[in-house]
């Protein structure tokens, strides 16, 4: 399946690109805690291991695409303290959030927000030490294009880090991630968020990402060197990263 033609809302004719955004301004309010709660706590730990691929590295700079909720982001200002992050999302509702996460945590000289499409990135070639994305590739329309402009932008030497669910290939973690992806996620979803259609989304574009080697093998099509997939918690999430 095209990940492009898997949208939210079956029934719109809007593009893909509008109808994240419209899913993403419905679920903002509950979307940290169903975050946390669906995972058991274990994408803090995710997004930790994400962020220390970048240690070495020391980027200074930082853009953080489809920063949602700004969690990526504030996981990278504690573990590697640059001097700044900029972050990057199509949903004015979850950017509403990290701004009162950035007020509150007093981080506005180090972080801030703007709304922007991911897949036209509004910045100069060669400007940032190193991109993150944390769960927000396979909502792009168009992949390709997408992680092509964050090389555009990222500086020659610099770093991408992503993250993103992957599909289990190992029997019972296979059939036990699918049941509850499948059935358990949506009913969560319908409980405690006002748009259930969201969280019958996540499986259906977790299950049409081209996930591992076939995601490598598209960062290195559009220019990344020494790319790697490092697949985390039996293949459930994995973490990608390429060099411009």
């Amino acid at each position: 399946m095209n990940p492009e033609n898997v949208t939210p809302y079956k029934n719109q004719q809007a593009a893909k690109k509008e109808q994240v955004a419209t899913m993403f301004n419905n679920i903002s309010k509950t979307y940290d805690f169903l975050n946390h709660f669906m995972s058991l706590g274990i994408d803090i730990i995710w997004r930790k291991l994400a962020i220390k691929e970048l240690l070495k590295d020391r980027p200074q700079t930082i853009l953080d695409v489809a920063t949602g909720t700004g969690d990526f982001a504030f996981e990278a200002l504690e573990i590697l303290k640059p001097k700044k992050i900029i972050g990057v999302d199509i949903s004015e509702g979850m950017l509403a959030v990290a701004k009162e996460k950035i007020k509150k945590r007093k981080k506005e000289d180090c972080f801030e927000v703007r709304l922007g499409d991911s897949e036209r990135l509004l910045f100069d070639n060669d400007s940032f030490d190193a991109i993150t994305v944390a769960y927000g590739v396979r909502n792009f329309e168009n992949l390709e294009k997408g992680i092509a402009d964050m090389l555009r932008v990222l500086k020659p030497g610099g770093k991408a880090v992503i993250l993103e669910f992957s599909k289990p290939k190992a029997f019972p973690i296979k059939q036990l991630y699918n049941f509850y992806f499948h059935y358990i996620t949506p009913s969560i979803g319908k409980v405690f968020s006002k748009d259930s259609s969201a969280y019958t989304y996540l499986p259906e574009s977790v299950n049409a990402f081209p996930d591992g080697k076939n995601f490598t093998d598209l960062m290195d099509k559009v220019g990344y060197k020494n790319t790697k997939c490092r697949p985390l918690a039996f293949g459930i999430c994995s973490i990608y990263t390429g060099v411009k």
